[in-house]
C-alpha cells in the first residue's frame, strides 16, 4: 500500500480543460445502463444457492460466432467438497441450454438438468476438502430476455457478441456456481471464433492460433474471480495498448475498440493513466497488475467491470474512472450480498469523485458533490442498505446505491478525518478475510471503528439503514467577539429521529473568515463561539461535506431576546446558568417538560444571571421559556 498524499499532482497533457469531463447526468447514465443490462434477468435465488463445495478452477472452452445467437462449450471445474458424504455436484445452468454429456474421471456419468440446475450424481464419495474435477459439455441458444446476459448484435454492419452476467446472468450461457459466496481461484479460457475476429476475456492473452477458418484465443487468469465477472466478447476489434508507469514497472491497459471508433478511443483512453496512478496512491497497486487492465467496447452506453477487462459503451472520463475503481471495490473485494451493493457502486462512484478532487485543479469536485447531494435529497426517503434484492431497479438505484453510497463515505471522511478514513479503507481492502474475497458492510464498519477509535453504530444506523436526510435552521447574532448560534434540525423521514453530526460553519466578512466544526447533538442546541472580527454572514457546510438540503440561516436583530441570553452548560446535569448580556426590565423564566407541564417559574427582571436547578430531574429534553413583555423566546435544554 502507498501512503495517502494530501497534495497529489497527476495532471498531464492527456487531461486538459477542453475535455470538460463532468456532467451532472453522467452518474444517472452509468447507473441506468448498468441497471438496464440486468432488467429481465433476475432469477429468484437462493433456492438455487450452491454452498456444499468450494470452486478451485475452471478450464473453459467456448465456440461462438457473433453472427449466430448460439454457444457450444466445455467447462471443466475443479472443486473441493465442504461437506461429508459428498456424492453429487450441482451447477446453475439455464434450461434453455442442452447438456450433451458429463465426464468424471474420463467416463461419462448421468445427470439431471431441470429448474436451472444440473445435478450430477457421482459414482463415488469424494472426501471432504479433497480436490476433484468434472466436465460439462453443453450447447444451445441462451435465453433472450430483452436485456440479456448473452447478446448478439452488430456495429457498423459487423456482428458482435458480448456477455454481461451481473447479478445472476452467468448461468444463462455457461454452467457455473451463481452466488456471492465463492470465487474460482483461477481460469483458463479458450475461445474458438471466426478467424476475422478478436475474442476478449479475463486475464492475460496467452495465444491466438489460426486453425483453418477459425481462431482459438487463450486467456489465462490467475486471481480469484466471482462468477458474474467472467466475460466474453467477439467482433472485429482493433487493438492497441496504453501503459501506466509505476516506478520501474508498468501495467498494460489493453484496448479493444470498434475499428470505426478506434481513433476517438485512442485520444481518450490514455486518460486512464493518471487515474490508475491516483488510485494506486490512495488504495494500493492495481490488484491484477501482473496480467492487465483493459477496455473492451460494446453497444450499451454504460460499462461493466468485468475483472481485468471492463466493457464500455464510450470512453469518457467519469465512466472510465468509475469502472476502473471497481477493480479494487467490486472485483478484488466483492460485496457478499446484493443488500450491500453499495460496497461496489458507492465506492466506485466516490472514487470517480476523488479523481475530480485531485485532477483538473479540483474545479469539477464541487459540481460532482453538489449533483450527488441534489440527487439524494430529491426524494425524502431511501436507505443505502438495499431492502429489496428482488428488484433490479432498487439494487442499481442511481440515487441510493450509487450517489448516497458515495456521499455517506464522503460524509464519514468528514466525521472521522482523512487519516482515519483512508487508513480504514486500506485496511479493509487488504484484510485477509475479504481480500480477493467477499465483504459485508459490517467488515467495513469494523475497520472504520478500529482506525478512528470510535463506535460508529450510530452513524450506520442513521445513514446505512436509516432513511432520508436532515435539514437545518440556523439563527445567529454577534455581540462583541461572541457569536451565538441556535441550530434546529428537521428530518425528511421518520426512520431517523435526529442525525447527530459535526457541522462545518463558516463565519466571514469581506476580508476575513473562520471555519469551525460544531458537534451538534440535539435540535435547538445553542453555541457561543469567539470570532475576533465583525461578521457579515454565516455559511453552512461551504465545502459540501454533508448530505442535507432545505437549510436556512438568518441573523437575529441586535435587540431581540435571543441576542441577549446565554445558557450553559447544555446538556446539563444539575445547575444551568442563564446569563443576560444586558438585563431585562421585565423577564419571567419558565421551565416546562416536553408535554408542556410547568415545572418552575422565576422572575429574572433586572438580573445579570440566574441559576436553574435540574438536580433530581429525569433525563430528557426540557424547554426554557423566556417572557419579556409581549416577546417570548423558547430554548431547548437536555438534562443528562
Amino acid at each position: 500500500m502507498r501512503p495517502y498524499l494530501l497534495c497529489l499532482v497527476l495532471l498531464s497533457s492527456i487531461l486538459t480543460r477542453a475535455q470538460d469531463p463532468f456532467s451532472p447526468g453522467q452518474l444517472d447514465q452509468i447507473a441506468e445502463a448498468e441497471k438496464n443490462a440486468r432488467v429481465g434477468r433476475w432469477s429468484a435465488f437462493p433456492e438455487n444457492l450452491i454452498t456444499e463445495y468450494d470452486l478451485v478452477y475452471h478450464r473453459i472452452a467456448w465456440q461462438v460466432d457473433p453472427a449466430q445467437h448460439y454457444i457450444r462449450g466445455e467447462v471443466t471445474t475443479r472443486f473441493k467438497p465442504l461437506v461429508m458424504n459428498f456424492d453429487s455436484i450441482r451447477f446453475n445452468l439455464s434450461d434453455s441450454l442442452t447438456v450433451d454429456s458429463v465426464v468424471f474421471h474420463h467416463a461419462q456419468v448421468g445427470f439431471i438438468h431441470t429448474g436451472g440446475i444440473i445435478t450430477i450424481p457421482l459414482p463415488m464419495v469424494i472426501g471432504i476438502y479433497h480436490i476433484d474435477s468434472v466436465s460439462v459439455f453443453y450447447q444451445g441458444a441462451p435465453p433472450v430476455t430483452g436485456f440479456g446476459s448473452f447478446i448478439t448484435a452488430d456495429h457498423n454492419g459487423v456482428p458482435v457478441l458480448w456477455t454481461l452476467s451481473e447479478p445472476y446472468g452467468a448461468s444463462d450461457w455457461w454452467p457455473c456456481k451463481n452466488d456471492l459466496t465463492d470465487k474460482a481461484d483461477s481460469l483458463d479460457i479458450f475461445i474458438t471464433a471466426p478467424a476475422a475476429y478478436r475474442s476478449a476475456s479475463n486475464g492475460r492473452l496467452v495465444s491466438e492460433i489460426l486453425e483453418g477458418s477459425t481462431k482459438i484465443t487463450h486467456w489465462k487468469h490467475r486471481y480469484p474471480i466471482a462468477t458474474y465477472l467472467v466475460c466474453l466478447a467477439v467482433t472485429n476489434y482493433s487493438r492497441y495498448s496504453d501503459y501506466v508507469p509505476f516506478g520501474a514497472s508498468q501495467v498494460e491497459v489493453l484496448n479493444y475498440p470498434y475499428p470505426e471508433d478506434s481513433a476517438s478511443a485512442a485520444s481518450q483512453t490514455p486518460g486512464i493513466i493518471p487515474i490508475m496512478q491516483l488510485y494506486d496512491t490512495l488504495f494500493g497497486l492495481y490488484p491484477f497488475a501482473t496480467e492487465k487492465y483493459g477496455h473492451c467496447q460494446f453497444n450499451w452506453g454504460g460499462g461493466m467491470e468485468h475483472q481485468t477487462f471492463t466493457f464500455l459503451g464510450s470512453f469518457n472520463f467519469e465512466l472510465m474512472a468509475h469502472e476502473l475503481a471497481h477493480s479494487w471495490f467490486g472485483d478484488m473485494v466483492t460485496c457478499g450480498s446484493w443488500e450491500d451493493i453499495w460496497l461496489n457502486e458507492g465506492f466506485a462512484t466516490y472514487l470517480s469523485g476523488l479523481a475530480y478532487e485531485h485532477m483538473f485543479g479540483g474545479e469539477w469536485w464541487m459540481p460532482f458533490k453538489r449533483s450527488r447531494i441534489t440527487s439524494i435529497t430529491s426524494k425524502p426517503d431511501g436507505s443505502v442498505w438495499c431492502d429489496d434484492t428482488t428488484s433490479v431497479s432498487r439494487i442499481f438505484s442511481s440515487r441510493l446505491s450509487y450517489a448516497k453510497g458515495a456521499m455517506i463515505l464522503h460524509q464519514l471522511r468528514w466525521v472521522i478525518g482523512d487519516s482515519a478514513f483512508f487508513s480504514a479503507v486500506n485496511n479493509y481492502l487488504y484484510d485477509p478475510a475479504v481480500n480477493h474475497g467477499f465483504a459485508r458492510t459490517a467488515d467495513l464498519k469494523a475497520h472504520l471503528e478500529a482506525s478512528s477509535g470510535q463506535d460508529l453504530t450510530w452513524y450506520f444506523d442513521d445513514w446505512f439503514t436509516g432513511q432520508g436526510f436532515p435539514s437545518y435552521q440556523i439563527t445567529w447574532t454577534q455581540l462583541g467577539d461572541t457569536v451565538s448560534l441556535t441550530i434546529d434540525q428537521t428530518q425528511s423521514h421518520p426512520s431517523v429521529s435526529f442525525f447527530e453530526l459535526p457541522l462545518p460553519i463558516l463565519f466571514k466578512n469581506q476580508a476575513q473568515y473562520t471555519l469551525l466544526r460544531l458537534d451538534h447533538t440535539f435540535s435547538g442546541e445553542t453555541f457561543q463561539v469567539v470570532i475576533p472580527f465583525a461578521i457579515d454572514s454565516v455559511l453552512f457546510d461551504p465545502d459540501l461535506w454533508l448530505i442535507t438540503a432545505n437549510n436556512s440561516i438568518s441573523g437575529i436583530p441586535e435587540k431581540s431576546i435571543e441576542h441577549r441570553i446565554i445558557m450553559a452548560p447544555n446538556p446539563v446535569r444539575d445547575l444551568l446558568q442563564i446569563t443576560f448580556l444586558t438585563p431585562f426590565d421585565h423577564m419571567m423564566i419558565q421551565v416546562v417538560d416536553e408535554s408542556g407541564k410547568l415545572l418552575q417559574e422565576k422572575d429574572a427582571s433586572h438580573m445579570r444571571s440566574i441559576m436553574i436547578n435540574f438536580e433530581g430531574r429525569s433525563r430528557g429534553v426540557y424547554l426554557i421559556r423566556f417572557r419579556s413583555g409581549k416577546t417570548t423566546d423558547v430554548r431547548k435544554i437536555v438534562v443528562l
